[in-house]
């Protein structure tokens, strides 16, 4: 997924109100952003790092400016645009990355399942079959290239997992797909530390037979590409 135009880099001052951000941008001076990341955004951000936005001409907006992209401490890039996971991860179906998810021949997108949920993206066969796949964005760093889920307590992120369960429960298959935006990265765990019931609830639909796959994301101030599988790793002290 290629950005639509050119970012432009600056330097982070602050995050408030949890949406808005103040940069300094080289020529403009100090703007603000939209901060498209309702989680805590912990090690994914810093007073003074290297950050990059998008900007629009579209009078519609309150503000001109998007935050896309964070330069982490650990030198690792990091899409915060939550929004733009499940665009990449659209472009990696159609190009047969996700070998996992290959050979369906529909693909659609927020499909309303289960008691007030909507799937990321229901796949369909052309025997009927259909195949349900949530996907989240991990931004979180552990260190030693170690990146981890939730960043903050998801009450929805384990209802969600609740849901797919029940979809294998019916006969039908599912899939758990982290889109591991924090380059680079060598595998994903849960965030246990920082909300210990999704972690429970990860390894209980592992268990029930929810298919649990995380792909690495190549991230640069031009676009943001899912390039390969990395393992999902249950700590054992959890």
């Amino acid at each position: 997924m290629e950005f639509e135009r050119p970012l432009l880099e600056g330097r982070l001052l602050r995050r408030y109100k949890r949406f808005l951000a103040d940069v300094e941008v080289p020529g403009r001076g100090e703007v603000v952003a939209h901060c498209p990341n309702p989680g805590s955004m912990a090690t994914c951000m810093e007073e003074g790092g290297r950050v990059w936005l998008r900007e629009t001409d579209d009078p519609s907006r309150k503000l001109a400016f998007t935050w896309e992209l964070s330069r982490a401490g650990d030198d690792a890039m990091v899409l915060v645009n939550t929004s733009r996971a499940n665009g990449v991860v659209e472009e990696a179906l159609g190009a047969g990355v996700i070998t996992e998810l290959a050979g369906y021949a529909r693909v659609r997108r927020e499909v309303k399942y289960g008691e007030r949920s909507r799937v990321d993206f229901l796949l369909e066969g052309e025997a009927g079959e259909r195949c349900y796949v949530e996907v989240k964005n991990v931004t979180l760093g552990l260190g030693d290239r170690v990146s981890a889920f939730p960043d903050a307590v998801t009450t929805r992120g384990t209802r969600h997992l609740e849901e797919l369960i029940r979809v294998v429960e019916r006969g039908e298959r599912a899939v758990m797909l982290f889109c591991c935006s924090r380059d680079p990265s060598r595998e994903v765990q849960p965030a246990d530390h920082i909300d210990a019931r999704y972690g429970q609830a990860l390894r209980r639909a592992a268990g029930a037979g929810v298919e649990i796959l995380s792909y690495r994301c190549e991230i640069n101030p031009e676009g943001v590409w899912l390039r390969e599988r990395i393992p999902v790793v249950f700590p054992r002290d959890a």
